[in-house]
């Protein structure tokens, strides 16, 4: 599948193609309904991929006309390091093309692109119940042995 993958950054008149991604990606993570984000934020998340001042950007994966997985990025500094740091916030590829390449494509696409912007590191974190991304991660990255907390406000 990787051969007839493409990676690219997301355009604005993605916007339709990339909306079901979205609402897929929120939609494994139980976030969908009452519970899904709002048409509010949504567009706004969107926008802000194509705002100059903001450090974010979307790459999105397209195969055979369509779009099969999206990558939200957010740079940002990090106290240890000299450079910027890309997190990863989300990935998605499309339930008929799991398995075939399009979540690694994305990852290595997008690892190009933060080293090319000064980035030292990219890092990430799945749910712990998440399998099969988890595979992927073993093999193409390190697991840093941290926890996630947070706190909403």
């Amino acid at each position: 599948m990787t051969d007839a993958l493409a990676v690219r950054p997301a355009r604005p008149e993605d916007y339709d193609s990339w909306l079901p991604l979205w609402l897929g990606y929120n939609a494994f993570y139980g976030r969908e309904g009452a519970t899904a984000p709002s048409d509010a934020i949504t567009r706004l998340t969107w926008s802000r991929f194509f705002a100059a001042l903001e450090p974010m950007e979307c790459l999105v994966a397209e195969a055979e006309g369509r779009l099969v997985g999206l990558a939200h990025v957010i740079y940002h500094r990090n106290t240890l390091l000299a450079g910027c740091t890309c997190y990863l916030q989300d990935l998605f590829a499309a339930p008929d093309l799991r398995g075939r390449g399009v979540g690694r494509a994305l990852i290595e696409a997008l690892s190009v692109r933060a080293r090319a912007a000064g980035a030292e590191r990219v890092y990430w974190h799945t749910h712990e119940t998440n399998a099969t991304a988890r595979r992927l991660y073993d093999r193409v990255a390190a697991h840093g042995g941290f926890l996630l907390y947070r706190k909403d406000l």
